[in-house]
């Protein structure tokens, strides 16, 4: 085992995974990984994928749901676009279609990643969610585990987003209201507000947007601004 720590380096060194990596607690299988290990199959994990494989390096993408840009599939209301013009937003090697509008549509853009994930034969491991990742410092190496797997490679991108898991506040009063409490991340429409008071707790893009998707279903929205000098 001596000298392996310095080998790992080597980017054709392979090391004797079952005897030397795998702890003897572990029940999971191993397999060794050439390349880098991405966490993430949105948006950024995808472009950092294809820029990898633009320069021939190959990648493996581990993604927890059962599909790319889950937060953007899943977790997204439907009158959603992008807040920034096409030209900010388009991935690396690949411009938004000439026909987009300058702020595509949750759909349209929800289009573009498929074919973007397609022209640069991205394959995503999907329903496969990292337990733990941890760097062995003695090989030189990234174990990356999932609940049946174990992975293990030299690099290791963490693409998760920051917006993945929802934030509730604790309100008081919140038990006893009767209505329902819904948070952005659930929200699709405002068909089902129609001529009700609905209280909009936050101003930012999706607060925003919110109240005017309610505005347009004849809703009577309210908005709560934390921040009294800029919104």
């Amino acid at each position: 085992m001596e000298g392996y720590g310095k080998r790992a380096h080597d980017p054709y060194f392979k090391p004797p995974l079952q005897s030397a990596i795998v702890s003897e607690d572990s029940l999971a299988s191993c397999v060794w990984v050439p390349g880098p290990v991405i966490v993430g199959a949105g948006p950024s994990g995808l472009a950092a994928a294809a820029c990898l494989k633009n320069r021939g390096i190959p990648v493996l993408i581990l993604e927890k749901t059962n599909c790319i840009a889950s937060l953007w599939q899943i977790k997204t209301y439907d009158r959603l676009c992008l807040h920034l013009p096409k030209q900010f937003c388009q991935l690396p090697f690949m411009p938004f279609p000439k026909d987009y509008p300058n702020y595509p549509t949750k759909r349209q853009f929800l289009a573009y990643l498929e074919a973007y994930a397609k022209n640069f034969d991205l394959h995503p491991v999907f329903n496969t969610m990292v337990v733990k990742a941890e760097y062995d410092g003695v090989f030189g190496l990234w174990r990356v585990k999932t609940k049946v797997t174990e992975y293990v490679c030299r690099w290791l991108i963490v693409a998760t987003g920051e917006n993945a898991d929802e934030v509730v506040p604790k309100i008081e009063g919140m038990n006893e209201f009767i209505g329902p409490i819904v948070h952005t991340s659930s929200y699709k429409s405002g068909d089902c507000f129609e001529n009700k008071n609905v209280l909009v707790v936050g101003c930012g893009n999706s607060g925003m947007e919110v109240c005017l998707d309610l505005c347009n279903y004849n809703a009577c929205p309210s908005l709560v601004v934390r921040d009294s000098e800029k919104i």
